[in-house]
């Protein structure tokens, strides 16, 4: 098996209308690249979860998996980046209104600058006027409280590396505080134009009641979270006068580095993050029925919820 540079994160949830032009596009975009593609079946009932799992049987690049029940875009995003294999991930969103073309670019502006990770700057919006100002608005108030520096934190189109991602705190939502979640482990992140799509079928997930104000919510524990964080710090080893050092590095400040070859990271953080999480969390369903890039539900995580 070829080693993966890239996996294709995409949570999906009542998007069989939508799928398969975007899993087309991704081959296309992605054809020179060592690449997979996850998509999360988050909790649909229409037929997405059929669809991926016959779509698995041609494509051996897709590996298909699925939340029994809905469990929302951030935990979908980190299941499928806790099973991914590639060293980088990018996220796209299920709907198609990310354009797969853009990635090669992304993840080559993020291999030049060495950051950690290349958010999507959706420069003429595909929207409704009403989700174009709340957008507007969030993007201005988490900019000012969080002062991480991204135009549009909420583009579903980013790519990071999977370490860093790993690497961060999970809590619901948190797929739209990347940006200043990256920062505040010391990571380093860029912003990128990339292109923007209208919906090709279904509706949207989000509305304003639940953008708006469960978002104020998560501004408050972000901003806590940076506050809390002293990352990144000097952090030496007894191999620092080895050359090349294996474990211990100096860490300046803006720079995240990951071990690769220990289980703890440079950062001082544990890695990988604890498997005891998947008992609190949906129970994931790999898609038994389809080829052999699915595999079987492993039975340690799918018992009942605490």
């Amino acid at each position: 098996m070829h080693a993966v540079t890239v996996s294709v994160v995409i949570p999906a949830h009542n998007e069989a209308a939508n799928l398969p032009a975007l899993l087309d596009e991704i081959e296309q975009a992605l054809s020179h690249q060592a690449y997979e593609v996850i998509v999360l079946d988050d909790g649909s009932d229409d037929d997405t979860w059929p669809l991926l799992v016959m779509r698995a049987h041609r494509q051996d690049t897709l590996r298909p998996l699925r939340h029994r029940d809905s469990a929302g875009q951030s935990t979908a995003l980190w299941q499928a980046a806790r099973h991914a294999r590639g060293e980088w991930l990018a996220t796209l969103d299920g709907d198609g209104q990310n354009d797969p073309a853009d990635i090669p670019a992304l993840l080559e502006a993020a291999k030049a600058a060495r950051v950690d990770l290349v958010g999507g700057h959706r420069v003429t919006r595909q929207d409704s006027a009403l989700k174009r100002l709340s957008s507007r608005v969030a993007n201005a108030v988490r900019a000012r409280l969080l002062g991480d520096g991204s135009p549009d934190s909420g583009c579903g189109l980013k790519v990071i590396r999977r370490q860093a991602f790993l690497s961060l705190p999970y809590f619901d939502h948190m797929h739209r505080f990347l940006p200043a979640l990256v920062a505040a482990q010391g990571g380093r992140c860029l912003s990128h134009p990339v292109k923007h799509r209208p919906r090709r079928a279904g509706r949207s997930h989000y509305g304003l009641s639940n953008r708006l104000w469960v978002g104020i919510t998560d501004l408050i524990g972000v901003r806590w979270l940076q506050r809390r964080s002293r990352l990144p710090v000097d952090c030496r080893g007894i191999d620092d006068a080895l050359d090349p050092p294996r474990v211990g590095t100096t860490l300046g400040h803006g720079e995240l580095a990951f071990a690769t070859d220990t289980t703890v990271s440079k950062t001082g953080r544990q890695q990988p993050m604890p498997d005891g999480l998947d008992v609190v969390l949906p129970r994931v369903v790999f898609g038994s029925t389809a080829s052999s890039s699915s595999v079987t539900l492993n039975q340690a995580a799918a018992g009942p919820s605490q």
